[in-house]
């Protein structure tokens, strides 16, 4: 039996009963995927993901060490290389992609769906098809040449592809890299773009090499000599792993090998590299992106992307942790009710009996469908952001909307998925530390959730200087205006009456806290006072959880309204299904007991911050 749980109906609840997708799938720029047909893509995936060779190379991929030979080639594990071409063949790396380039044409909000699925069902498979989405990347920032070059052989051919940032010493601070790129020539008759050589060493790179992929091509940041410090001075180049002819053939290597493979807590199956450019004696040659230097925001398309990725794999693997525990839950006999805990002779009852275990359940449940529920709210407001494509104000807007969701989904989904997890092991006492049971490798392979592509803190630094004071809080504005929208309404026999109160109290807490921050921020702009922006950065992380879980519990109370309206629509003549039944009431109960029970802390993180006095960063190091 497959180790993978997945909640499609819950995905389904919000595309279609939240959402309304049916009201734009198959037309406008979606017209290629109507709402039936998105059903029937999503019923499909899921099933593949939990049925085939995806879900079964989940724990062979954990244990089957990867090799490396010494010319940089890598060999991932039988089960895991039968995983990833039964992807291909199925054509699953086309959904994301736009119909021009051979992909359905489905929306992000179907996109991102599918994710969780791929995600949930085998992490570590899910880091490595990645080519396709680069490809679709030089599709939009390539020169012609470096379109039919590079771009269309990673969909058609089933390239790999990277990402190249991180150097050893640089780590997140991506514009200290020292990477040179030296100019040979301007770009020729072939569009490829002027060529460089390329000189550094590339850390934690994932997917470098796999014998499944036929070629990867490597998208490098790298500085051109002469070139200014800092992020601005870094220019993107694409950097195949072997020359490709004119003609499409495949060619000898160019001068970028694996030189190592990192020994890691968790992901194991995923090829976390070294990458050594020009260090043996052969040129490393490279192509300018687009012929332009721009690579920062050539490569924000693709970082933007992989922060999203980040956090929808982390709230999938917690819905599959939670799913897991449940059913074990519902099987495990152990120990009398506690209203007989007295009588020996009691018979004995499941544990999802026992009021503690109920606690760790709904916790996680509540958690699990709010992280869906984040995601998919940022999946509709990109779907938003290409139906307003021909308004360029209000298409603006919604990419702004998106933006400011993008650190919550990234920084909260990952630290509460890693924390929870922990609570899905502990449903399974000492049977969740063993290797029977799959919680163990999610709470290893969850842990870099929180760390790549931009850790927490830098998330919640993105979230205050980036997409709050650069655009003077007006994003914020409008998200904290559909809030408050919702704690209004209601009629007098209202019966989430309480919890709307307790949602506006949460805002009204988190813009406080907002603002202690940003009168700490402002006060640092006097050259005598600079250290007053070490009072904002003590408490932007817990700013960005509060914010976090103030919108959740918005999306959560949306649901709770549709969940109940369609219990008292319940009648005799046209009774609900109990499957059905029995999902309303828990989503009436998740929102209920996330208001009740996790919005209390966006209070306690606002006093903090207003009482912060800067006294930790006056510490001497050695008192730590």
């Amino acid at each position: 039996m497959s180790h993978y749980r997945t909640n499609l109906r819950d995905i389904e609840f919000n595309l279609f009963e939240v959402f309304g997708a049916d009201d734009y799938l198959g037309s406008g720029p979606f017209a290629a995927v109507d709402g039936d047909q998105a059903r029937m893509i999503l019923s499909e995936m899921e099933r593949f993901t939990r049925e085939s060779s995806w879900a079964e190379s989940f724990v062979e991929s954990d244990r089957t060490p990867l090799e490396l030979s010494p010319e940089g080639d890598i060999t991932i594990p039988e089960g895991l290389d039968r995983a990833l071409k039964d992807f291909y063949e199925a054509g699953w790396h086309l959904m994301p992609l736009p119909e021009h380039l051979g992909g359905y044409g489905a929306p992000p909000t179907i996109r991102w769906a599918g994710t969780e699925l791929l995600a949930g069902g085998n992490a570590t498979a899910s880091l490595w098809p990645i080519g396709a989405l680069m490809g679709n990347i030089v599709d939009k920032i390539g020169t012609e040449g470096q379109k039919t070059r590079f771009g269309l052989p990673m969909i058609e051919r089933h390239w790999g592809g990277t990402m190249v940032l991180t150097e050893p010493d640089a780590g997140s601070d991506v514009g200290a890299g020292t990477t040179r790129a030296t100019f040979v020539e301007e770009a020729g008759d072939d569009d490829l773009g002027a060529v460089y050589h390329l000189e550094g060493i590339k850390r934690f790179i994932t997917s470098a090499d796999a014998q499944t992929h036929e070629n990867t091509i490597h998208l490098v940041l790298a500085r051109p000599e002469g070139a200014g410090p800092g992020t601005k001075g870094l220019s993107l180049f694409i950097v195949p792993k072997r020359h490709v002819a004119a003609d499409g053939t495949v060619g000898g290597r160019n001068g970028v090998r694996v030189s190592n493979l990192e020994k890691k807590m968790g992901i194991k199956g995923s090829a976390t590299c070294e990458l050594s450019l020009g260090q043996d004696g052969e040129p490393c040659v490279g192509y300018l992106a687009g012929n332009v230097h721009e690579g920062i925001a050539q490569m924000f398309l693709v970082i933007e992307y992989a922060r999203m990725m980040v956090g929808t794999k982390a709230m999938a693997t917690l819905s599959t942790g939670y799913l897991n525990a449940l059913d074990y839950a519902k099987i495990r006999v152990q120990g009398a009710d506690l209203t007989q805990a007295a009588d020996k002779t009691a018979p004995k009852t499941e544990i999802i009996n026992h009021p503690d275990v109920r606690r760790m359940l709904m916790e996680q449940k509540a958690h699990a469908e709010g992280m869906r529920a984040l995601v998919m709210y940022a999946g509709w407001t990109q779907d938003q952001a290409v139906l307003a494509e021909d308004d360029q104000e209000e298409h603006e807007r919604w990419i702004a909307r998106e933006d400011l969701l993008l650190p919550l989904v990234k920084g909260y989904c990952s630290e509460k998925a890693y924390e929870l997890l922990g609570t899905s092991l502990q449903v399974f006492g000492g049977s969740g530390y063993t290797q029977d049971y799959p919680i163990e490798q999610y709470i290893r392979d969850a842990k870099i959730d929180t760390l790549y592509e931009g850790t927490t803190a830098i998330q919640a630094l993105d979230l205050l200087f980036r997409k709050i004071v650069r655009d003077q809080g007006a994003t914020l504005t409008w998200v904290a205006d559909q809030i408050r929208e919702l704690v209004k309404a209601g009629s007098e026999q209202d019966t989430f009456a309480t919890e709307r109160a307790r949602l506006g109290l949460a805002l009204d807490d988190a813009q406080a806290h907002l603002g202690s921050m940003l009168t700490h921020a402002m006060a640092s702009m006097d050259e005598t006072k600079r250290t007053e922006v070490y009072k904002a950065g003590l408490h932007s992380t817990d700013f960005l959880h509060s914010l976090a879980e103030v919108v959740i519990a918005w999306l959560l109370l949306r649901h709770a309204e549709i969940a109940q309206d369609r219990l008292d629509a319940d009648a005799p003549n046209d009774p609900l299904r109990e499957e059905d039944r029995e999902f309303y009431t828990g989503k009436v109960a998740s929102a209920r007991w996330f208001v009740r029970s996790a919005l209390p802390k966006v209070g306690m993180r606002a006093a903090k911050a207003a009482d912060e006095d800067g006294s930790l960063m006056d510490l001497p190091a050695g008192a730590f």
